[in-house]
């Protein structure tokens, strides 16, 4: 998202949001420009010297285009060493040298940009933190006042006013003052996602600090404003049953597990309370109640694509609590966003092999390993995650996924086939099964068993456009149930107008059919949003070929051979560079392949969307696809 599969709705947040974070922590370049006359005088003129800080210096903006934080933060590092009062290189190394967790060595620089710039709010949390963790209450006080804002109400001021309100409130109970850090809270005005922010927070003080009364009150009201938390709703059902209240408690966990279903560390307390054991407090310290703080707003922007943004408030996370597990898993998926696979799996490595969430994490492992095409080490994981436990049908479908990628499809089949047999009852989130099943079936030919899959598929998620174009192109592939194979393309491309690979699939099943002109409509538009695919252009010479625009067509075949088309496709698309189309008009050039499904992605865990509470999304909710991407069309 898959790898931690959801089947949670997941919602993104305003961009405004997003854009307010970066702007109150000072990442964005405007506020890093510095007066060059407010520099002391540099040391005599060095070509050597000169020639190492411009190499530093541009392998660090490089490193940093490409989002590899940690070779950001060494090059920027270096650099200034060369010019140390350079500010624009202060702040960027302490800001890349924060993201990559190498906190002691970004301090002294926060301390430096104070000496400049005492607002700057990056340096006054991270300084506000390290107090924190030191138990100095008053001092890291005293960084988050520095914090807040008296700007007019908008974006930024409401998250530095939640920022800041909430850790110091988390300050004063680290001092056992509960009243006080609910006066902090209460005095925090805002919109109205506000709301579960202030109650859950408060409510964990209250329980933390043994206010039982408060803390029922609290996070009560919590789980009533994000009644699908994760945290949420541990923190809720933790409370109900050590206050005595087992079957509420149950009904809490049971509520969730209809959206979530079999999250581990919801069955482990639903084991826990069953038994008649007391759980433990959800928050046992000030420094894990604040970090708690900033691995929620840290993800939620880690989803937003503020990878760097959102690192920084995970690694801040660890460093309060290092041996907090959920900032690590989303600082490897933040990597995982960032395409830095091997990176990813280093982090979700050091999670404990007794850790509750371990089989989560191999299966997400797995799935980096199948992106980095390193197959045997994705299958050796899973295949073992499998044997320990044949009814994980994440591990299974996990299997069946990397299976598949890898053109396994008979093996694959029969893997689908396990995670089908171990389902009660096929629910809507089920369909990925059924269709990749298909697609197994069709590709090794057997399509009296593809096509039930393929039907029941679209019967438990009728709207799914993967399902819809694969089928209906099979159809006029086969010359059968043409014009319900159409319409279902037509209505794929309805459903994701914006996807170039469904698009073109509808340009292609017009070409099949002979419509030469509707295809070129089609596929000149497909490759409008995907203009750097090699098949869809080379369809498009196909077409332009077609309806005589033969010089266009030529064009297009040539820019698919430079786009490093598959090895057989290059074959095709040479000859026909040599030679054009040569059969008679009102055929199709050569067989089309059904368009092939998208390779397993390693996708957000659902342990990253479930946050205590988020801002208000801006879209509605959508269910989690396991098929991030839509189907390819093949190269005919």
């Amino acid at each position: 998202m898959t790898v931690f599969s959801s089947k949670r709705p997941r919602t993104r947040r305003p961009a405004p949001f997003r854009i307010a974070v970066v702007a109150v922590l000072g990442l964005g370049s405007c506020i890093l420009a510095a007066d060059a006359s407010a520099r002391t005088t540099r040391a005599p003129y060095d070509p050597d010297s000169a020639l190492q800080f411009s190499g530093n210096f541009l392998a660090a903006q490089l490193a940093g285009k490409q989002h590899d934080i940690g070779a950001a933060a060494t090059y920027y590092r270096n650099a200034l060493q060369a010019d140390p009062q350079n500010p624009l290189l202060i702040q960027e190394a302490f800001q890349m040298l924060l993201a990559d967790g190498r906190i002691k060595d970004a301090l002294p620089l926060a301390e430096r940009i104070l000496t400049r710039d005492k607002s700057n709010h990056l340096a006054r949390l991270a300084l506000g933190i390290d107090a924190f963790r030191r138990s100095n209450f008053e001092r890291a006080r005293a960084n988050f006042a520095q914090m807040q804002t008296r700007e007019s109400p908008n974006m930024t001021a409401t998250i530095l006013d939640l920022t800041a309100t909430i850790l110091t409130a988390w300050s004063h109970a680290g001092q056992n003052d509960a009243d006080t850090a609910f006066k902090v809270v209460d005095r925090l005005k805002g919109p109205d996602w506000y709301e579960v922010f202030k109650n859950y927070h408060s409510g964990l003080i209250a329980e933390m600090t043994g206010r039982k009364s408060e803390a029922a009150k609290r996070l009560a009201a919590a789980y009533k404003g994000d009644p699908n938390g994760l945290r949420v709703v541990d923190a809720e059902a933790r409370d109900l049953a050590r206050a005595g209240h087992k079957d509420e408690a149950l009904g809490v966990l049971a509520t969730f597990d209809k959206t979530t279903p079999d999250h581990p560390l919801v069955l482990d307390l639903k084991s826990e309370i069953q038994a008649g054991k007391q759980p433990q407090l959800s928050i046992q310290s000030a420094q894990a109640g604040a970090a708690e703080l900033l691995f929620g707003i840290g993800a939620a922007i880690g989803r937003e694509g503020g990878e760097e943004v959102a690192a920084v408030y995970l690694q801040l996370a660890l460093w309060l609590d290092p041996k907090a597990e959920l900032p690590l898993i989303n600082l490897a998926s933040v990597q995982g966003q960032l395409k830095h696979y091997d990176k990813a799996v280093e982090l979700l490595e050091q999670i404990p092999p007794s850790s509750k969430l371990r089989p989560m994490v191999d299966i997400q492992i797995g799935r980096y390993y199948a992106v980095l095409e390193k197959y045997d080490q994705a299958k050796e994981r899973l295949s073992g995650l499998v044997k320990r436990d044949p009814k994980d049908i994440e591990a299974v479908m996990a299997l069946g996924d990397v299976l598949r990628n890898n053109k396994e499809f008979a093996q694959a089949a029969d893997v689908y086939t396990q995670a089908i047999n171990a389902l009660p009852t096929p629910a809507k989130t089920d369909w990925a099964l059924f269709y990749y099943r298909a697609i197994c079936y069709e590709r090794t030919k057997q399509w009296s068993k593809a096509e039930p899959d393929f039907f029941k598929a679209i019967e438990l998620n009728p709207d799914e456009a993967h399902v819809l174009n694969y089928l209906g192109y099979s159809w006029i592939d086969m010359g059968i149930n043409l014009d319900k194979g159409l319409d279902y393309v037509k209505k794929a491309v309805e459903l994701r107008p914006d996807d170039g690979y469904i698009v073109d699939s509808l340009g292609w099943a017009y070409y099949r059919l002979g419509r030469y002109d509707d295809a070129v409509k089609e596929m000149e538009r497909a490759v409008l949003l995907k203009p750097d695919d090699p098949v869809i252009n080379d369809h498009l010479g196909d077409g332009y070929w077609r309806v005589g625009r033969k010089l266009e067509a030529t064009f297009q075949w040539a820019h698919a051979r430079d786009l490093k088309p598959e090895p057989d496709d290059l074959v095709k698309i040479q000859a026909k560079l040599k030679d054009g189309l040569k059969d008679a008009p009102g055929t199709p050039s050569a067989q089309a392949e059904v368009p092939p499904a998208p390779a397993p992605q390693p996708q957000t865990p659902k342990l990253q969307d479930s946050l205590p509470a988020s801002p208000p999304a801006d879209t509605p909710a959508t269910p989690d696809s396991p098929a991030p991407d839509a189907p390819k069309p093949a190269q005919p």
